[in-house]
């Protein structure tokens, strides 16, 4: 059974940083590209960024967060974090961590989503 676990999240104010990290369990890790996505109150979930099987030398980001954001991965602990930055009122959403397939290219975490966490609450007041 696999199992993606947020944590991480919290209030924050603008400015701020924040690091979320996600444990994976019930999946060959290193094996599977995996992601964030958010979904801000009342709108559409969309993918943050995305990181590459393997050693995570690819990655994606949204326009919106590029420059403040960065995502990692450590496969030995089975763990990826998304690292936070200069956050702003408008990052506030539930943060979720996803997994595309198996030796899947990096869009699948947005394309073909496999496997989802239950989601991290992350606000920052202005």
């Amino acid at each position: 059974q696999v199992q993606l676990v947020e944590s991480g999240g919290g209030l924050v104010q603008a400015g701020d940083s924040l690091r979320l990290s996600c444990a994976a369990s019930g999946l060959a890790f290193g094996q599977y590209p995996m992601g964030w996505f958010r979904q801000p109150p009342g709108k559409e979930r969309d993918i943050v960024a995305a990181i590459g099987w393997g050693h995570g030398s690819i990655t994606h980001y949204a326009d919106s967060v590029k420059g403040r954001f960065t995502i990692s991965r450590d496969n030995a602990q089975r763990m990826v974090y998304l690292q936070m930055n200069s956050l702003k009122p408008e990052d506030t959403a539930i943060y979720y961590c996803a997994a595309g397939g198996q030796y899947d290219e990096i869009m699948a975490v947005s394309t073909r989503t496999q496997y989802w966490g239950q989601g991290t609450p992350v606000t920052v007041s202005s």
